[in-house]
């Protein structure tokens, strides 16, 4: 335990305010922090864009607790400590013949951190990250462990998207797959007409398929990620499709950007692992002096969502780097943002000028609001807490599920308060 300091999340747009940071180094240890703390919040890579993780007490991270990788082969899970790296993990069960489903397009994540804000990769057929969890040990507010699991807590789909209100996950078990291949190629000159007329068909052309825009008519580029048991690994790619052709050099999704920190491209077929990431783990992701914010719309309501913003394209671009449009499968956990209903997420990567990416996200949700936009939980947004809750129809349940855990509001902090009306 030591007394806090300026530290900052990922982006350095967020000072925590904690009194004091611990990183116990047993689960015993993180139970006793817990258990004499008023106030404390779960803290992972930090890769977080607002004030989620932000307390007034105590920050607990889980890195230094004991390595854990334990695979079940036969029940086709393993179980991990909480702040494993999805880029250490997946090497870890690539080299054992398995795989999870999808990733993130960050492998510098952790594993607790995303699944507790759904955070996701792309792919019609994919849900969320948190959608592989098959069971959680958390230390509640009390100090105690608790394990809950699909299939047998009747309460477990309102554990895994829990933003860090129910307790400190120490351990979490995946769904895996047996290990596959991938090839990635790119497309340049995805033009406006194309993707608004299309907009179904581009994304189910391939097992994960993004689109990276920055408003204007012609400029997306198509990512197209294909399983190789798939496809003919020997066959060459499409010279283009829907109008955009095949590029012959690789690209970095930022225009202008080293493409040596993005995982490989023109089709050269890969481990999973170093295919559906857009970024390399060794490597700054993305342009990394940035800021982010996300919105999940209804499928059936895509096309028109990404007409609007379009129509708002020139007034956002001053404080844009780029935009990604991915697919995201449904699922059932409360509060998953395709809880009940696929999406396309509209995800906005803008530069580090917090003024003007405030008016930027203002203009955006002006844009989504007939389209019942659910934010991503761990980036910037500033719809109201009535709003967001009108969107979750298992809230109640969820706030019902953290006053049983958590009856003091050991873990509760102002973005709970400002988002769900936790207090």
């Amino acid at each position: 335990m030591r007394e806090g300091s300026d530290e900052t999340n990922w982006a350095g747009n967020i000072v925590y305010r904690a009194e004091r940071w611990a990183a116990p180094t047993s689960v015993e240890e993180l139970c006793e922090i817990v258990a004499a703390c008023d106030q404390a919040r779960p803290v992972g890579t930090r890769h977080s864009f607002n004030t989620i993780a932000d307390t007034a007490g105590t920050l607990i991270s889980t890195t230094r607790l004991p390595a854990l990788f334990r695979l079940d082969a036969d029940a086709r899970e393993v179980t991990v400590s909480a702040g494993t790296r999805y880029g250490d993990l997946a090497r870890e069960l690539d080299a054992r013949g398995w795989a999870l489903r999808n990733l993130g397009s960050l492998p510098h994540i952790c594993v607790a951190g995303a699944c507790a804000t759904a955070t996701h990769g792309s792919g019609d057929r994919n849900g969320n990250l948190a959608t592989s969890v098959v069971a959680l040990d958390l230390v509640t507010a009390l100090g105690d462990v608790v394990t809950v699991r699909r299939d047998v807590d009747r309460d477990f789909a309102g554990h895994v998207v829990a933003l860090g209100a129910l307790g400190v996950v120490v351990a979490v078990t995946l769904a895996i797959v047996p290990t596959f291949r991938v090839r990635q190629n790119v497309y340049q000159g995805l033009a406006r007409a194309a993707l608004l007329d299309h907009l179904d068909e581009i994304f189910a052309v391939a097992y994960s398929v993004s689109v990276f825009t920055t408003w204007c008519s012609d400029s997306s580029l198509l990512w197209v990620k294909q399983r190789v048991d798939a496809v003919d690994e020997a066959a060459p790619a499409p010279g283009e499709m829907f109008g955009a052709g095949a590029l012959l050099h690789p690209v970095h999704p930022i225009c202008g950007l080293d493409p040596i920190h993005t995982t490989r491209q023109l089709g050269v077929a890969g481990p999973w692992h170093e295919r559906l990431p857009h970024f390399r783990a060794g490597f700054t992701p993305s342009a990394g002096n940035e800021l982010q914010s996300e919105y999940f719309v209804s499928r059936d309501r895509a096309a028109a969502a990404v007409e609007a913003i379009h129509q708002i394209g020139e007034q956002i671009r001053p404080a844009l780097h780029v935009s990604e449009l991915r697919s995201i499968a449904s699922d059932d956990l409360w509060l998953s943002p395709t809880h009940g209903r696929a999406a396309i997420s509209l995800h906005f990567t803008w530069r580090p000028a917090e003024a003007a990416v405030t008016r930027a996200v203002a203009a955006v949700e002006r844009q989504l609001a007939p389209f019942e936009p659910r934010p991503h939980w761990g980036k910037i947004f500033t719809l109201p807490a009535e709003t967001i809750r009108a969107a979750y129809p298992r809230v109640a349940d969820f706030t019902a599920l953290a006053e049983r855990h958590d009856p003091t509001g050991v873990f509760r902090n102002t973005f709970l308060a400002n988002t769900l009306g936790l207090t």
